[in-house]
């Protein structure tokens, strides 16, 4: 199974648009997403340094370890389970 990082920022409008298709991709694909919340978390926010790399730079960020494939932004629900199902 894919290793699925979500990071977002808890104010922020394009996470919670994503985070709603990230609900639906978890029940449609039996999978699970690990979400960090960056705004206001310290630890979080370095976590997710270590991941982006200066590839997106801000929130949301999605990052599939397994494949190493990141989705910076807001994306439509196909291109966001095309990136979970990556290898």
């Amino acid at each position: 199974m894919n290793h699925l990082l979500e990071f977002y920022g808890k104010e922020c409008p394009h996470c919670v648009r994503m985070h709603d298709l990230i609900e639906q991709l978890e029940k449609e694909l039996d999978i699970s997403v690990d979400a960090f919340e960056v705004w206001h978390d310290k630890e979080n926010q370095k976590k997710m340094e270590e991941y982006d790399k200066e590839l997106c730079g801000g929130v949301p960020f999605f990052f599939n370890t397994k494949s190493k494939q990141f989705i910076c932004g807001e994306v439509d629900y196909d291109k966001l389970k095309e990136w979970a199902q990556s290898e």
